[in-house]
């Protein structure tokens, strides 16, 4: 069942929402998430649990780590469990797919938009 849609919350409301109150308001959205080991995924969150274990639809992953040897490390997948464990940083409705793909592998933007 998809998450009910809530008023919008005022910034002192926004000051005590939880972590996964925030990820559940991501749920049916695109997500962009960068692990620690330079892994990093694009696609839309259909579920999570209390360990921020996900689950996310058409995924398109890319290491860093293999781009840095001149490797095209660009996957696809239809669907994943993600290992919540090496999450470093989940950027909500990241749906910006032209701005995922111009990350360079040190993590900076090429160009500030």
């Amino acid at each position: 069942m998809p998450p009910k849609a809530r008023p919008v919350q005022t910034s002192a409301e926004l000051d005590n929402v939880l972590p996964l109150e925030l990820i559940e308001k991501c749920l049916g959205s695109q997500i962009w998430i960068i692990m620690g080991g330079g892994k990093q995924f694009f696609g839309k969150l259909v579920g999570f649990d209390d360990y921020v274990n996900m689950v996310i639809e058409d995924v398109t992953e890319r290491d860093d780590n293999e781009e840095r040897k001149g490797r095209d490390s660009s996957k696809t997948h239809s669907k994943i469990l993600l290992n919540g464990n090496n999450i470093c940083m989940m950027i909500p409705g990241g749906n910006d797919k032209a701005r995922y793909e111009t990350v360079t592998s040190d993590g900076e933007d090429e160009e500030m938009a």
